[in-house]
């Protein structure tokens, strides 16, 4: 049994156990640290670490602003939400069970396979021939998407001394903004000016390089537990998360809330979630190991990272749609005007961080993120199909505003309330519940859109007009109907996207009430010790501890 360790931040142990109440633990100062030395090229293997990271950040968001494009070249824009789906989906399955591998089998070695794995999935989805083949493709691209955020940060997690953490503050800040800018950015720029293959292309380099440098220069310990796989729970865990994904895809669109499909969906996630929780309380080595969810910040942060996660994929999965079939931009524009959102996201991410490092109190970042994300969804309301393009685009601000708010906080609180055995596991968590409440509200809202629009536009034109159902409709296809037809297409377009800020709403009250039951941070709880001394010429983002 690993010792537990006092969390400073919520005066709770790394296994999740409470300080007794009224105590106030103490642990005494240590004395100051020599400089740590480290191995030769360390922090270019981080690179490579960072790397492997920015794949998986740069693809949730560079697909976004092609997505339009490719329906209109392999058809199938009802869907289009599939080609999310079919990523996050089994992203979701994949990051625990990728994290769990790393702490059995080695970090390391585990880690360089799932770059591999989405390799061969970017590669097969630049050469798809139609949708069906494309949503195929991002399947396996998405197993191996699973293990990328997870798996570095587990690794940095092992091998950066506490002493240099915050040079990962400093790395963060540095992947972060560039794929939340640049993503939707690049990938307009790539469909509108190359070919929107590149849009998985792009990552066939970036990988090739991160391989060469993990391979080279990140040396992890050899794991000293024999290797046991949960294939139970893992099976488990898929049947749930499929089930429910399916379930809240079709219910009231491909099937009636009342048929035997929809019914025997929600009979199956019921079933297998508490199979699957009663075999994690048994088996040696669970997936998500119960001990974790002692601790209620982390339990806490599990669930604000799937509503803000929701609010982040329904922001850059939808509005795409809307600037370039309601206002008719190109792909580069539309990826320009989802800079203003993304900036957002990214500065109060930053000063969030900052804030939570000098003061030690998360809790009133997390508060604010639901009132924002709430007022950035009911912000979109007031979008119509001829509202000014520029305008629209600063409407979003405050849903990037709110999900910054989250975005590092929950990751710290995580790290600190979970014990070094569970570190892999424990960080594939808090990736999971973000993938897991993008995927299944891609697949709820991404239903509810296409039926209103197709509502809206057979109100506008008659039930002999579809959609788009299965024909290659794209943007500039778009713009050589009749005017009438373009407009009903774009009032239709504009009818589903504000059904997704009703949606939206709803993420944003949610996340608001969980963080309202985040425990106060008590920075008196430990008694710190020293500070090393700072690096020469280092600046004070690199000199920062890593929040507890």
């Amino acid at each position: 049994m690993s010792e537990s360790k006092p969390d400073p931040v919520s005066g709770t142990g790394t296994d999740g156990v409470e300080a007794e109440a009224g105590s106030t633990p103490t642990v005494e100062a240590a004395p100051a640290k020599e400089e740590v030395e480290l191995p030769r090229f360390f922090w270019l293997g981080i690179a490579g670490l960072g790397m492997g990271m920015f794949l998986a950040m740069l693809d949730s968001l560079i697909v976004a602003t092609a997505l339009p494009t490719i329906a209109g070249d392999l058809g199938g824009l009802d869907k289009l939400s599939w080609v999310i789906t079919a990523y996050l989906l089994p992203t979701a399955v994949g990051t625990p069970i990728w994290g769990k591998l790393g702490d059995l089998l080695g970090r390391k070695r585990i880690f360089m396979v799932s770059i591999v794995v989405f390799l061969i999935g970017s590669a097969l989805c630049g050469t798809a021939q139609d949708m069906t083949q494309l949503i195929i493709y991002r399947a396996v691209q998405g197993i191996g998407g699973g293990g990328l955020i997870a798996g570095a940060l587990a690794i940095i997690g092992e091998v950066v001394p506490f002493e240099k953490s915050g040079r990962i503050q400093t790395m963060m800040a540095i992947l972060m903004p560039s794929s939340f800018v640049g993503g939707p950015l690049i990938g307009g720029l790539f469909t509108e000016h190359i070919s929107w293959h590149w849009v998985f292309y792009v990552n066939l380099p970036l990988g090739i390089a991160a391989l060469v440098v993990i391979a080279l220069f990140v040396h992890t310990s050899a794991p000293t537990t024999r290797a046991r796989i949960d294939v139970p729970g893992a099976l488990l865990l898929t049947a749930t998360i499929v089930s429910l994904t399916l379930l809240t895809s079709w219910a009231g669109t491909e099937y009636a809330w009342s048929s035997p499909q929809i019914i025997g969906l929600a009979v199956l996630a019921v079933l297998s979630l508490i199979a699957f929780v009663r075999v994690e309380a048994r088996v040696a080595e669970p997936i998500l190991p119960p001990r974790m969810f002692r601790s209620r910040n982390f339990t806490l942060a599990l669930v604000l990272t799937f509503t803000s996660g929701g609010a982040m994929f329904a922001g850059t999965s939808f509005l795409p749609q809307y600037t370039q079939f309601a206002r008719g931009v190109s792909p580069t524009t539309g990826g320009l005007l989802l800079v203003p959102m993304m900036t957002a996201m990214f500065l109060t991410m930053v000063i969030g961080g900052k804030k939570t490092a000098k003061t030690q109190r998360y809790r009133p970042w997390a508060l604010a993120s639901g009132p924002l994300i709430s007022a950035g969804m009911l912000c979109l309301l007031v979008l119509e199909s001829d509202t000014n393009t520029f305008l629209g685009s600063l409407v979003p601000i405050a849903i990037g505003a709110g999900v910054g708010c989250l975005t590092q906080n929950t990751v710290m609180i995580t790290m600190n309330n979970v014990e070094s055995r569970d570190l892999g596991a424990g960080m594939a968590s808090n990736t999971l519940g973000r993938i897991v409440g993008g995927s299944l509200v891609v697949a709820l809202l991404g239903a509810v859109f296409g039926t209103v629009m197709k509502d809206t536009i057979s109100d506008r034109l008659g039930d002999a007009v579809q959609a788009g159902g299965g024909k290659k409709l794209s943007p500039e296809l778009v713009q050589q109907l009749p005017a009438p037809v373009q407009s009903a297409f774009a009032d239709g377009v504009t009818d589903g996207l504000h059904a997704i800020a009703i949606g939206g709403v709803v993420l944003g009250l949610l996340t608001f009430a969980a963080a309202w039951f985040i425990r106060e941070p008590n920075p008196q709880a430990v008694v710190p010790a020293p500070a090393p001394a700072p690096d020469a010429g280092a600046t004070d983002a690199e000199n920062a501890p890593l929040p507890q």
